[in-house]
């Protein structure tokens, strides 16, 4: 018989699923929203609804970086992705669900976008499985009194 999954385990093994339907050519990220040990919400990067995926060529900026025309982090405003965090934090906000007092549970730590989204949407705790290059994010997740974690298996 196999050892029953902690929490944070069963949780980042889920969020691992959620990555796989990113459909970004650059880096796949999944994001869960758990709250009372409950899932309440998913996301994962990828475009908007009704716009062509990154496959498709719906983002022109993934279409330069897949091709080496732009490096990591260049011009990432032009970029017509949502970040899995943003995504996760609409579909509880479209499904009528508050994410006060909520934990977050994510394949990469959030940038800072995602951060100042995740601190006024009430996240008290972010878990994350692998950095990422925003060191922002971190102070400013700490800095409004989110836990903040990287998760060990």
């Amino acid at each position: 018989m196999s050892k029953k999954p902690s929490w944070d385990e069963y949780f980042m093994n889920l969020v691992e699923v959620v990555r796989s339907r990113a459909d970004c050519l650059s880096r796949q990220v999944g994001a869960l929203i758990v709250k009372d040990k409950r899932i309440i919400a998913t996301g994962y990067n990828g475009t908007p609804h009704g716009i062509k995926n990154c496959t498709e060529g719906g983002c022109l900026r993934c279409q330069e970086r897949k091709t080496d025309k732009l490096k990591s982090g260049e011009r990432e405003e032009s970029c017509v992705c949502i970040h899995a965090e943003q995504n996760a934090i609409v579909q509880a906000a479209y499904l009528g669900i508050s994410t006060r007092e909520a934990i977050l549970y994510g394949t990469n730590l959030p940038c800072s976008t995602c951060a100042k989204l995740l601190i006024n949407a009430g996240i008290r705790e972010v878990i994350y499985k692998d950095d990422f290059h925003d060191e922002l994010a971190e102070k400013l997740l700490k800095e409004a009194g989110v836990t903040v974690r990287q998760f060990t298996a």
